[in-house]
C-alpha cells in the first residue's frame, strides 16, 4: 500500500476497523450494527439507517468541535499528555487524520464521538500546537456541506526546574542526591515502580523517553538530601526548584560532558540530550568539585570533590592595584599550558608561561606560577599554585566546578 493512502480493512463479525493513513494507525472501533450498515446499498440506505444500532457518520469536516482537551487557546499544556477531541458526531471512517503542527509520532484512536492522539513522543517545550483538518477545495467555508474545516490550538509549557535539578542530581552533577519517592520512582527503561501502572483519569503510565518528558512538565515527588563533607558555605548558593548558582555550574558540566557550547542555560539541546542521559544512565564521569580560595593571611586554595577534602594548598591572590574578584563562579576555560600575557600595573607587557589553568572568572584563573614564596597578594588577579600542588588541583577543577574567592 503506498503512502498516504487510506485502507479500511473490514472484518466479518468483528467489530474494528483498522484504518492506515499517513504511516499512523488509528483503530475505529463501532457497533455490531456498523458492519451491516456497511454492506447496504445507495438505494436502500434510508431504509437501513432505521435499523436499530446503525451509527450514521459524517465526514469530519462537517463536524464541530464541541470540546477538547486541552482546551483551546490553553497555556502551560503538559506536552506528553494525549489530546482528546470530542466532535458534534461520529467522524466517517473515511475521513482523513487531523494534522498536527508540529508533527510528532504518535497515534490516534476514536471512541464515539472522541479522537484521541496519544503521543509516542510528546511536544517539546514552549511550543504552540495545532490540530487541523483542512476545508475541501472548492468549497471554501461552504458550512452546509461541511466543508469549512476547523483548528484547535494550545501552547505548552516550560520543562520544570525542580525536574532539571532532580535529573542533574541523579547523573551526579550536583552535591545533593535526590531520591523519589517510591510511587512516583521512573526505572532506568521507563518503567514505572508497582502501583503506579495508571495515572490520573486511567491513562496508562508512558514508558522509556515518554516517561522522562511527562516528568519534565510534572515532576515526580522526592527528596533531595544533601552530600556530607562539603563546607557550610556550599547550601546558601542553592534553591530548590529555582534557577540558583549552583544549576549553572551544574549544567555548564553537563554541556561539557556533552560536546555542547558552555553557558550554563539549559534550552532544547540541553534537554533534550539530559532526558537521553537520564533514559540512559549516563553519569557525570567527574564527579562534583567545589573550591575555596581564602584570602585570610596566610592565603589558600582548598579543594573538596565528592564530599572529600582532596587538596589544600598555600595560594597567592592578587595585589591591590589588580584583585581577585571575590564571589563565587564556575570554571569555564581549561589549559594544560599557556603563555599569559597581559599589561603590568606600571604599563609594560608580561608574557608569561603558566602550568594548570583553570579560569573562572573574566582572566582570572587558578593556575601554577614560579614564586619564591605562597600564601600572601602578589598576583595580578589569578589564584597562584606552586607546581605539585597546581598539577594535583587540575584534573578536579573540570568545567562547571565552583571556585568561591572569599576574605
Amino acid at each position: 500500500m503506498s503512502r498516504g493512502r487510506l485502507a479500511v480493512f473490514w472484518v466479518s463479525g468483528l467489530t474494528a476497523a483498522i484504518v492506515m493513513a499517513g504511516g499512523i494507525v488509528m483503530v475505529l472501533r463501532a457497533h455490531h450494527g456498523d458492519h451491516a450498515a456497511s454492506a447496504v446499498s445507495s438505494g436502500s440506505a434510508a431504509s437501513g439507517a432505521h435499523r436499530r444500532g446503525v451509527q450514521t457518520t459524517t465526514a469530519l469536516q462537517a463536524l464541530r468541535v464541541v470540546s477538547s482537551t486541552p482546551t483551546a487557546g490553553a497555556r502551560d499544556v503538559d506536552g506528553a499528555r494525549p489530546i482528546r477531541l470530542t466532535l458534534s458526531g461520529v467522524p466517517a471512517a473515511s475521513s482523513p487524520l487531523p494534522h498536527l503542527s508540529p508533527s510528532v509520532p504518535g497515534t490516534w484512536s476514536r471512541s464515539g464521538t472522541s479522537l484521541i492522539f496519544t503521543p509516542s513522543a510528546g511536544f517539546p517545550e514552549d511550543t504552540q500546537v495545532t490540530i487541523s483538518v483542512p476545508g475541501r477545495r472548492g468549497h471554501g467555508q461552504d458550512r452546509v456541506h461541511g466543508s469549512a474545516g476547523w483548528a484547535v490550538s494550545f501552547s505548552t509549557a516550560s520543562y520544570s526546574t525542580l525536574r532539571l535539578q532532580q535529573l542533574l542530581a541523579q547523573l551526579g552533577y550536583l552535591p545533593l542526591s535526590w531520591s523519589p519517592h517510591f510511587r512516583g520512582a521512573i526505572m532506568p527503561d521507563g518503567a514505572v515502580m508497582p502501583g503506579d501502572a495508571v495515572m490520573p483519569g486511567g491513562a496508562l503510565q508512558p514508558d522509556g523517553a515518554e516517561a522522562q518528558l511527562s516528568a519534565a512538565y510534572q515532576p515526580p515527588d522526592g527528596l533531595f538530601t544533601w552530600i556530607g563533607g562539603y563546607p557550610s558555605s556550599l547550601p546558601s548558593f542553592w534553591q530548590q526548584g529555582a534557577a540558583n548558582l549552583i544549576d549553572t555550574g551544574a549544567i555548564m558540566a553537563f554541556e561539557s560532558d556533552q560536546g555542547l557550547a558552555l553557558d550554563g542555560v539549559a534550552g532544547p539541546t540541553v534537554w533534550k540530550d539530559l532526558l537521553r542521559a537520564a533514559e540512559t544512565q549516563q553519569d557525570n564521569p567527574n564527579g562534583y568539585t567545589y573550591a575555596i580560595a581564602s584570602e585570610v593571611l596566610p592565603e589558600t586554595l582548598t579543594i573538596w570533590h565528592d564530599g572529600h577534602e582532596v587538596v589544600s594548598s598555600l595560594a597567592n591572590t592578587g595585589i591591590p592595584v589588580a584583585p581577585t574578584s571575590d564571589g563565587t563562579f564556575p570554571v569555564y576555560l581549561r589549559y594544560r599550558f599557556q603563555v599569559m600575557q597581559g599589561i603590568n600595573p606600571d604599563g609594560s607587557h608580561y608574557a608569561d608561561p603558566v602550568q594548570y589553568v583553570s579560569y573562572f572568572e573574566a582572566g582570572e584563573a587558578v593556575h601554577y606560577f614560579p614564586r619564591y614564596s605562597y600564601g600572601f597578594p602578589q598576583s595580578l588577579g589569578c589564584v597562584e599554585l606552586p607546581l605539585a600542588e597546581a598539577a594535583q588541583a587540575w584534573p578536579y577543577l573540570t568545567y562547571g566546578s565552583l571556585v568561591t574567592v572569599s576574605t
